[in-house]
């Protein structure tokens, strides 16, 4: 979906129309989830603090975050899915992934459909990658934003990824991006060329994620379900985060977003510990874990301040915050997504 909650928020108050908007938290400490693209001229993004997006854009208006509201526009665009194809696995409320390769018709006919009938149904603008695995999807899916779509063809995928700059990869931020350029690596046709143990040698794990990478290959089915072990919801930022100033606001209003699907959706379900997680610029990533029946801010935030200690100053690409539940088998591992 392109820029959900900002969009959600001019479709129900039209006067917003042409505007510059955003949707989080307005106080010192507030910090956007996202912003319209007449405010992302000025420089506002998500996970940006309020105060700043203000110096940026003084016009800026800042909506408040209704996530009842958001849910219920997610929930109309899956059941959309839901005619095409069984085979969908949401990432967050605004995005998922589609397997249809099961379908007669071609990936660019239903994506142009399912845009057109999200446009019909909800008001609200998509945009879509069409592509033979989920990363390349995924790439494809911003090329064309807002309101497009681009599909990367088998017989193209070697020519796309040899022109495609490394930092489109998903994973490789501003720092990476630099460490790639000190290689003399710009596009990922310079990066075909590196080694594979140089990669592995420099980088470790994410060095032969990087491998594979850059050369369009990606193994990951298309997962629909999981038994439920835990609540929790999570977000890649755009940017990474450079300070916990940055990740104090977005911390409340995921455990805003977890206290109301576990209100709605899990009643009956004890609560066995309060989870937080980070995943560092490197692709390293860390979990914080207190045992804890009910849900307190004041515990997050201590998690919080534990696990960015572990980082030792390396900035931040995503943060989850969750819960498990009583009855859930010991498991070292939390897997944090959007249940």
């Amino acid at each position: 979906m392109d820029c959900f909650f900002a969009a959600i928020e001019v479709r129900d108050h039209p006067e917003l129309e042409g505007k510059p908007v955003a949707v989080g938290g307005r106080g010192r400490r507030g910090v956007l989830t996202t912003a319209n693209y007449v405010a992302r001229k000025f420089g506002c993004r998500s996970a940006m603090p309020a105060f700043k997006a203000l110096e940026a854009c003084p016009e800026l208006i800042i909506m408040p975050v209704r996530f009842d509201v958001y849910r219920e526009a997610s929930r109309k665009v899956r059941e959309i899915f839901g005619r095409f194809t069984e085979l969908i696995e949401p990432l967050s409320l605004d995005e998922a992934y589609l397997d249809i390769s099961d379908l007669n018709s071609s990936g660019r006919a239903v994506a142009w459909e399912i845009r057109n009938m999200i446009r019909e149904e909800t008001g609200l603008t998509a945009s879509a990658g069409i592509a033979s695995n989920k990363m390349l999807a995924k790439i494809a899916s911003d090329w064309r934003k807002p309101d497009g779509q681009f599909e990367v063809r088998e017989e193209e995928v070697a020519a796309f990824m040899r022109e495609l700059p490394v930092k489109r990869l998903h994973g490789v931020g501003k720092k990476m991006e630099e460490k790639l350029t000190a290689l003399g690596v710009n596009s990922c046709g310079d990066l075909q060329a590196v080694e594979k143990v140089e990669l592995a040698t420099r980088f470790g794990r994410w060095g032969l994620e990087l491998y594979e990478l850059c050369r369009g290959l990606d193994a990951r089915p298309v997962r629909t379900s999981r038994v439920r072990k835990s609540l929790s919801t999570e977000q890649t930022l755009p940017e990474n985060a450079e300070s916990l100033e940055e990740l104090s606001g977005l911390l409340h209003e995921q455990i805003a977003e977890v206290a109301e699907s576990l209100r709605e959706k899990h009643r009956e379900r004890g609560i066995k510990s309060l989870v937080l997680k980070l995943k560092f610029e490197d692709f390293t990533q860390t979990t914080a874990e207190r045992g804890q029946g009910v849900l307190e801010v004041a515990v997050y935030e201590d998690l919080l301040r534990e696990a960015w200690a572990r980082g030792e100053g390396k900035a931040v690409r995503l943060i989850g915050v969750g819960v498990r539940f009583v009855d859930v088998s010991e498991d070292p591992q939390l897997d944090l997504e959007l249940g």
